[in-house]
């Protein structure tokens, strides 16, 4: 059985990440990683399948034990995790596999598995990013402009690393979809194919 492809999907907050995900998963099959967490959870957020909640002990615990694809500090507040095993056992059985992550754990991420596919969605412009994290309501405006000055120098930094295969901007949800979606079965039906 081919060994199954490791799409890492980045992106700023509100740039539809989680919706383009979904889409693949739908149609490819497979396994979305479900990261874990130090922080509480946000109104509507399920356990196991939006996070896993876990407490700074038991996070702290498994990154002695190397149970982490990549692992990080956000914002400095929390600490936010890939737990490995879910992602060796998906990619073994021939599965892709999306990460839904930031720039940082992409980095290291490629550096464990630099046959990954690296997916940066951006939004059509900052002031569009900004109009779009405003909308979402979740935060007060001190916080939206921390996020949106964290957006804007994760994007540069995106720019810059060697990270990603792709970029795809968003200006038209169904359009970035669909290009999400051919690089991906590009890169799925090259792994099928190979002897």
């Amino acid at each position: 059985m081919p060994r199954g492809l490791l799409l890492v999907l980045c992106g700023p907050s509100g740039v539809g990440k989680t919706t383009i995900a979904h889409e693949l998963l739908r149609r490819f099959g497979g396994h979305f990683s479900v990261s874990c967490t130090t922080r509480q959870p946000s109104t509507g957020e399920r356990e196991g399948v939006d996070y896993r909640f876990v407490s700074e002990d038991a996070f702290q615990r498994m990154v002695r034990e190397d149970a982490f694809l990549e692992h990080a500090m956000v914002f400095g507040r929390s600490w936010y995790g890939t737990p490995r095993a879910p992602v060796d056992e998906a990619l073994a059985r021939g599965e892709l596999v999306v990460l839904d992550i930031d720039v940082q754990g992409a980095e290291v991420v490629h550096a464990r598995v630099p046959d990954m596919l690296g997916i940066f969605i951006l939004p059509p412009s900052e002031a569009v990013l900004l109009e779009r994290l405003r909308r979402r309501g979740r935060e007060d405006e001190a916080a939206i402009q921390r996020r949106f000055a964290e957006s804007v120098r994760e994007m540069e930094r995106a720019r810059t690393n060697g990270v990603y295969d792709a970029f795809v901007v968003n200006d038209d949800l169904p359009g970035a979809i669909e290009q999400v979606v051919e690089l991906v079965g590009a890169r799925l039906g090259r792994l099928q194919a190979a002897p």
